[in-house]
């Protein structure tokens, strides 16, 4: 049930790129304010394409990059990135440094970037990188959001309708129940279920489906014996 940082990479972004708005509501809802809705974002896969290639700092862990508009009518371009790793990286503000860095450089764009950390390790919060020399100070400040910082309400965040709120609810629980397969079954039967209850359109339980059942990977009796009850489940709903 443990997957490397690449693995996240593309059910994190399937799922970013579907409800991009829920996504800021939720985990930047100042950022989310000031963006205009109305019109539909852009993502930009060939210039992330462009910046990961061009930017020389090893592994990648770029998500997504996409294009929105301001409330003002003003274009901008959001960097949005996904640390999953178990443990602190004292590379990552560097990194989202280089990152923002090389989309100004390449493109003349101004760009905001928004970290989502996955990690355990509440005292790791790296908002910022920068560096001075000879009475030249350079600085990033990007905007973070910490999963753990979830963990008191992840009993009832749920109750919200947005997709992430389940997301975050799967992830969390993932996290810590990940050696116990007997209590992932069961939250996965019950985040499952709640998606009916909490009154999500079909596409929107489809995606969250995928996402859960990515996540939340069971042995193959307990696939077996999930399958069977929710489909129970899911004729009487």
């Amino acid at each position: 049930m443990e997957q490397g940082t690449n693995d996240y990479d593309s059910p994190w972004k399937e799922i970013i790129e579907g409800y991009l708005d829920q996504f800021f509501a939720f985990y930047f809802p100042e950022a989310f304010s000031q963006i205009d809705w109305s019109r539909q974002p852009e993502f930009l896969d060939k210039e992330l394409r462009q910046i990961t290639r061009e930017a020389e700092v090893g592994r990648r862990y770029v998500d997504t990059l996409a294009k929105v508009w301001t409330t003002e009518g003003e274009e901008a371009w959001v960097l949005i990135h996904i640390e999953v790793q178990q443990q602190p990286d004292t590379d990552f503000a560097e990194r989202m440094y280089i990152y923002n860095n090389r989309i100004f450089d390449l493109y003349r764009r101004r760009v905001a970037s928004f970290a989502v950390l996955a990690d355990n390790d509440p005292r790791w919060r790296p908002a910022t990188f920068s560096y001075g020399m000879m009475g030249t100070e350079v600085l990033l400040r990007f905007a973070t959001t910490k999963l753990v910082d979830f963990r008191g309400s992840v009993d009832t965040i749920t109750e919200r309708r947005n997709v992430f709120a389940t997301v975050t609810a799967a992830h969390l629980r993932t996290v810590q129940w990940r050696r116990n397969t007997t209590m992932i079954y069961q939250w996965k039967l019950e985040l499952i279920k709640g998606l009916y209850r909490t009154g999500y359109n079909r596409q929107q339980i489809l995606d969250l489906f995928r996402f859960i059942d990515w996540l939340m990977r069971l042995p193959e009796a307990l696939t077996t014996r999930f399958w069977m009850e929710f489909t129970t489940f899911e004729k009487e709903n």
